[in-house]
């Protein structure tokens, strides 16, 4: 009876290879583990971006059933100032200020029509008159709690040649670090208008005149290089480890390329506009960007 005893006592402990065995089949299902979850958290944020994408969709197509064509995408405004197409894009779906677009806006950077402020200040008018330009104001078109509106100065710690105060629509990626506040963003989502009266998508000639959309409408916003690489403050002097990719006129001809269309070099939604989010890696050109359609990422030889 005594010697059943110790015997079960004996069994009763682990040895040490024992112990190992079991520690090293943990470690392995953890490094299986960890990985697929990854997986699952980066597809259900690109579910999402497509959803807030969709939604910019909706945003856009009532401000063109509202003033009969689609915002103005072009890299400067009528006086000459940078303005680029996701300031533009924000302006026309929530307005300058957030309050909703004036429709005598013709998107310039300072916030007037050439005569008169449209998005003042409230304490620059009466309160009568100022009641008044807000119900001039159409939309905003987009619920302001989940616009992901953010002003320059919240991404970036030098704007320039922005003003610091135009806002752009963010994507859902938390990459960048909020400048005041220090929460977590997205990056500015591109915008590029179609311009229905050219015919060409000439990815080996990015500056050719008929090309329908235009690269350079978002290239000052990608000089400004990644807000959160080490020494690169808003990107000015940006080191080649903070460049954007899609910087480089070719990737974004080669990008937006429909290559359903055999006969002749077409882009994607070649009659509207194109949506871009920079994607879980927070850089604009790479395969994981999120766009307003389906494309496939191509090497450039």
């Amino acid at each position: 009876m005594k010697s059943t005893t110790k015997q079960s006592k004996k069994r009763a402990a682990f040895t040490i290879v024992e112990l190992l065995t079991v520690m090293s089949i943990i470690v392995i299902l953890i490094g299986l583990l960890v990985p697929a979850l990854n997986q699952v958290k980066r597809y259900a944020y690109e579910v999402k971006q497509r959803a807030q994408l969709k939604s910019i969709d909706t945003a856009i197509e009532l401000f063109n059933s509202e003033f009969d064509g689609y915002p103005d995408s072009s890299a400067l405004g009528p006086d000459g100032l940078e303005y680029c197409g996701a300031m533009k894009l924000c302006e026309a779906v929530m307005g300058q200020d957030l309050l909703g677009f004036h429709p005598d806006s013709t998107f310039r950077a300072d916030g007037t029509n050439g005569v008169q402020a449209l998005y003042p200040d409230s304490g620059s008018l009466s309160p009568a008159a100022y009641r008044a330009n807000l119900s001039t104001r159409k939309g905003p078109y987009l619920p302001l709690d989940n616009a992901n509106a953010f002003s320059m100065e919240d991404l970036y710690g030098d704007t320039a040649p922005f003003l610091p105060r135009h806002f752009v629509l963010c994507d859902v990626y938390k990459r960048v670090t909020h400048r005041r506040i220090g929460s977590k963003v997205g990056m500015p989502i591109l915008y590029y208008r179609a311009n229905t009266a050219n015919t060409l998508h000439d990815v080996d000639m990015p500056d050719n005149p008929q090309n329908i959309y235009n690269y350079r409408d978002n290239q000052t916003l990608l000089a400004l290089g990644k807000p959160w690489d080490q020494g690169n403050p808003g990107g000015v002097g940006t080191p080649a480890s903070g460049t954007q990719a899609l910087l480089n006129p070719t990737r974004f001809y080669m990008n937006t390329r429909n290559e359903k269309v055999l006969t002749a070099s077409r882009p994607y939604r070649a009659d509207t506009y194109i949506l871009i989010s920079a994607g879980w890696d927070g850089e604009y050109g790479t395969p994981d960007d999120v766009c307003n359609f389906d494309w496939k990422y191509l090497e450039i030889q």
